[in-house]
């Protein structure tokens, strides 16, 4: 029993210390612009993993973005693949040079984050609905903007300090249709 609490205790104590800094990535050549990336009609595709590997859900998002100031909210509708629909409206506020705030219903408190070259980190509580109840879990996220628009998502989603599983997105803006003329010159 003392191994195993030995074993737990070294295990919260190390889960929520991360390896990456968001000034890790200011070097790099892409910048993302949160307010910029996301303002307009933005589409996304995500899964979730459980701890063990195992897909639990896959789902598409359509959100809309408008900025006013230093305001971003976005409005997401997700389509999982068994049908369910669900609506959040996330508030995000620049609070600095590089650093943002945010709320959501479902949030608890205030998300913080930081972006840095291509990169953001995002952290927050949320209480997540699953099946007939509702777990409080933590989002440890982490966003890295790609050549061509792409901003690919990856959160750990824990609780107690326990890693429950992890969700991948990627974020792309849609392709406009360009006129036949246009097309036809290249």
């Amino acid at each position: 029993m003392k191994q195993l609490l030995t074993l737990l205790l070294a295990t919260l104590l190390t889960s929520g210390c991360g390896t990456m800094n968001p000034r890790d990535f200011s070097d790099s050549s892409q910048r993302l612009d949160l307010f910029d990336y996301f303002q307009g009609h933005t589409l996304a595709w995500g899964l979730f993993e459980d701890r063990f590997g195992k897909l639990r859900r896959q789902f598409r998002v359509d959100i809309t973005g408008t900025v006013d100031g230093d305001t971003l909210v976005l409005e997401e509708d997700f389509l999982y693949a068994d049908g369910e629909r669900q609506h959040r409206t996330w508030t995000i506020t620049r609070s600095g040079e590089d650093t943002y705030t945010g709320r959501a219903a479902d949030v608890v408190g205030e998300a913080h984050g930081e972006t840095a070259g291509n990169a953001l980190h995002w952290t927050y509580l949320m209480d997540l609905q699953v099946g007939d109840r509702q777990l409080r879990v933590a989002f440890d996220d982490w966003m890295f903007l790609q050549p061509d628009g792409v901003l690919l998502n990856r959160a750990r989603v824990s609780k107690f300090g326990l890693e429950i599983g992890s969700v991948t997105l990627a974020f792309m803006k849609p392709v406009q249709a360009q006129p036949v003329a246009a097309a036809a010159s290249r």
